[in-house]
């Protein structure tokens, strides 16, 4: 007799509407390894933005984040945003969801917003560098560390 199955008690979704919920997944978030080839790349059309406190900030960072807290995004900080531009949005981590009320906030605003998946946290535990204090900093492509999950730079 076959054990029943825990993964299997809600039945998969059928091939043919797998891609299109996927696709909505990845529009919804981007990982750190993503990110961090974007930013070694230097993408003009993406900015990182930590919604965390600026003391949290500081304290260190994705190089190249801006700081603006989610709970400084007023209709008038926003109006200073450009409008051509992507955001992602991310905080500590799964813990916190600092990073989805300000891409909450943004999205509401009219701007297109991602959310990094597991925020500083996962892109620590990928091995990405983090940039202390009140300078954005950059990443350089010899910097990105391979999580395995993306291909080798």
């Amino acid at each position: 007799m076959t054990p029943a199955s825990r993964v299997l008690d809600t039945p998969p979704a059928y091939p043919d509407v797998m891609p299109a919920a996927m696709a909505k997944k990845l529009a919804l978030h981007t990982d750190a390894w993503d990110l961090a080839v974007d930013l070694a790349a230097e993408v003009e059309t993406l900015v990182v933005i930590d919604t965390r406190s600026p003391s949290h900030y500081a304290a260190g960072h994705i190089p190249g984040a801006i700081s603006l807290p989610h709970v400084d995004m007023t209709a008038e900080r926003l109006a200073k945003l450009a409008t051509d531009r992507v955001y992602v949005c991310y905080c500590d981590g799964i813990g916190c969801n600092g990073s989805t009320r300000g891409a909450f906030k943004l999205a509401s605003a009219g701007f297109r917003v991602k959310e990094l998946l597991g925020g500083l946290d996962f892109w620590r535990r990928d091995g990405h560098p983090v940039a202390t204090g009140i300078d954005p900093g950059s990443l350089r492509p010899d910097e990105i560390a391979n999580c395995g999950c993306g291909a080798t730079t």
